[in-house]
C-alpha cells in the first residue's frame, strides 16, 4: 500500500515476521514528525539513497546511503531531510504492531494532492490526539 504520512510516501510491506517494514521517500527540504519515543517498539532504519539528518536523545547526527541508525524503546527522536535531494529508506519497527500508525493516519497516493492532503492541520491534530494509541509518544 502506497500512501503519504506527515509529507512522507510510505510503502507498507507485509512480513511474516515479529516485525513491520516499510520503505519510504522523504522529499527535498522536508520535516519529519514530532519529536516522539515507543515504550516497547526497537526501531531501524536504512538510508538506501541521500541523506537524512536524526536527532536521538538530543545528539544530531546526518546518515548517508548504507547507513543504519537504532532506536531502541525510550529514545526520543526525529527525523529531517534538510539536503535538496529525495531520501529513501527502509524503516523497520520490533515487534508488529506500529504498521496500524501508517494504515490509519496515511493518507492514499492515489487521492489528488495526497502529500499536501498528509500536511493537513486537521491530519496533524489526529496524529497528535491519537498517536499514544500506537506506542507514539509525543513530546509536547
Amino acid at each position: 500500500m502506497q500512501l503519504w504520512v506527515l509529507g512522507h510516501q510510505i510503502n507498507t510491506q507485509k512480513v511474516t515476521g515479529d516485525f513491520d517494514l516499510v520503505t519510504g521517500e522523504t522529499p527535498p527540504q522536508s520535516q519529519g514528525p514530532p519529536p516522539h519515543f515507543h515504550n516497547t517498539y526497537h526501531e531501524v532504519f536504512l538510508i538506501t539513497e541521500g541523506e537524512m539528518e536524526f536527532i536521538v536523545d538530543g545528539k544530531t547526527s546526518v546518515l548517508k546511503n548504507g547507513q543504519t541508525i537504532n532506536l531502541p524503546p525510550n529514545s526520543i527522536h526525529t527525523f529531517n531531510n534538510k539536503s535538496d535531494n529525495p531520501c529513501k529508506w527502509i524503516n523497520i519497527h520490533s515487534p508488529k504492531g506500529f504498521l496500524s500508525f501508517f494504515e490509519n493516519l496515511g493518507i492514499s497516493n492515489s487521492e489528488n494532492n495526497a502529500r499536501t492532503k498528509s500536511l493537513d492541520p486537521k491530519i496533524i491534530q489526529k496524529v497528535i490526539e491519537t498517536s499514544s494509541k500506537y506506542d507514539m509518544n509525543i513530546i509536547k
